[in-house]
């Protein structure tokens, strides 16, 4: 990234994603964490005091006042990225916010439209994208080098701890296995081999009314196939294989991270290790400064169309297993 001038960031939300990101920031050059914000201001002056930013609000309204603030870092709740996104936009912020970037279809399109209308930047911080493992991985199919693909099998599960009133087990948080973590699954699909010519799924719904367990099934042309899973109950492999005509490309555990990744060639393993010494965020982070740099409205990797896209995949799921957000 060319040394150009410093990017002031605003981070609304300050939990545990939140404190992952603002410490990788503080990585990437030309970036400061600026002013962040909470609904409770001791947690945002404690938040900001040490990550050194300048200003704490107590509510997201302030910040996004803020003039000198470039560009704010959504890591809210799931239901609350909608209103929060379009506050920072109405007030001529550049947004990167949290996956999903909104509950369900209309919403994205309203916040994709809003950043359009005023003419600045927003990305869904789908952070594998940006990963150099996972480019190595698109690149190598991309390069044919391995023959067609013939399937994709990917995984993300872990124990939640057993508090129903959690944000994990709230549907009124957007709470389940789908959205929180079920999306990378589904990402992986998307990003691989586009969009499905048909979906079908089904879930466990627990007694709070979310999705502890989600298995997705997707099929595309020329009888290509894959196969996601999602759980909040136990913990899983969370790997990515993809089956090629010659051979397979394993993404190893925690395949939406910064990870490693393993060829297998005529049974033989060809292992890939790529040397990441930060929670991984840093990446997306340097790609949003380098594109407001370049005065874009809109990523080039993780496009508008993308987003719209996923939430397409994820309220196609939600209607299979019979979910419903209030």
């Amino acid at each position: 990234m060319s040394k150009q001038r410093t990017i002031k960031w605003g981070i609304v939300g300050c939990g545990k994603i939140a404190h992952k990101f603002a410490q990788d920031l503080m990585t990437v050059p030309g970036a400061i964490v600026y002013g962040v914000a909470s609904r409770d201001l001791q947690k945002a002056t404690d938040f900001g005091k040490k990550y050194n930013a300048l200003y704490y609000y107590g509510s997201y309204e302030e910040l996004a006042k803020n003039l000198e603030i470039d560009v704010v870092y959504i890591a809210t709740p799931h239901v609350f990225h909608y209103e929060n996104t379009l506050l920072c936009l109405q007030h001529q912020k550049a947004v990167l916010c949290e996956k999903p970037l909104g509950m369900h279809l209309h919403q994205v399109q309203e916040m994709i439209a809003c950043a359009k209308k005023n003419n600045v930047f927003l990305m869904e911080a789908l952070w594998t994208y940006f990963l150099p493992h996972y480019i190595y991985v698109l690149k190598l199919i991309e390069s044919k080098e391995m023959g067609a693909i013939k399937s994709l099998k990917a995984d993300f599960g872990f124990k939640a701890p057993p508090v129903l009133e959690g944000r994990l087990f709230n549907k009124k948080l957007g709470g389940g296995s789908l959205l929180d973590i079920g999306i990378y699954p589904l990402f992986a699909s998307l990003s691989i081999l586009g969009y499905p010519k048909t979906i079908n799924a089904s879930a466990t719904i627990g007694t709070t009314g979310v999705d502890e367990s989600c298995s997705i099934f997707l099929e595309y042309d020329q009888g290509i196939t894959a196969s996601l899973y999602s759980t909040i109950t136990k913990k899983t492999n969370t790997e990515a294989i993809i089956e090629m005509e010659k051979g397979t490309i394993h993404i190893n555990s925690q395949f939406y991270a910064p990870s490693s990744v393993t060829i297998y060639k005529n049974g033989k393993p060809e292992p890939k290790h790529f040397s990441v010494e930060t929670n991984g965020y840093n990446y997306e982070a340097i790609h949003v400064q380098e594109m407001l740099y370049a005065n874009k409205t809109e990523s080039t990797i993780m496009t508008f169309n993308k987003s719209i896209q996923l939430i397409q995949l994820l309220d196609a799921v939600r209607e299979k297993i019979g979910l419903v957000y209030l």
